[in-house]
């Protein structure tokens, strides 16, 4: 079943995950393709969840299929366990320097 999840809200987490990985120094490629991905799906003229439904993901321009499969999670489960994952090791070192 596919959540409502709004284009500014998968936006927002590829934005998100891009930061966090900055952060972390991950792969320069890596950062860049949730940049590519954040900013193809702002620019999109209808919803993700129309072009999921259709079976048309491959239509956003900038987004393989690595992220395909994060945009599916994410519209499937409500949440994305990567950006769960980076969100709670960031805490974690947060919490670990201010002690």
């Amino acid at each position: 079943m596919v959540k409502l999840v709004k284009n500014t809200e998968i936006a927002k987490v590829f934005k998100d995950i891009d930061e966090l990985l900055k952060l972390k120094k991950d792969n320069i490629f890596k950062t860049r393709a949730y940049q590519k991905a954040a900013r193809s799906i702002e620019e999109l003229s209808m919803e993700v969840t129309e072009l999921m439904s259709g079976g048309r993901l491959r239509e956003i321009s900038e987004v393989g299929e690595a992220i395909i499969k994060k945009i599916t999670e994410l519209m499937t489960t409500g949440h994305l366990a990567c950006y769960e994952k980076l969100k709670v090791e960031f805490l974690a070192r947060v919490n670990s320097v201010l002690g």
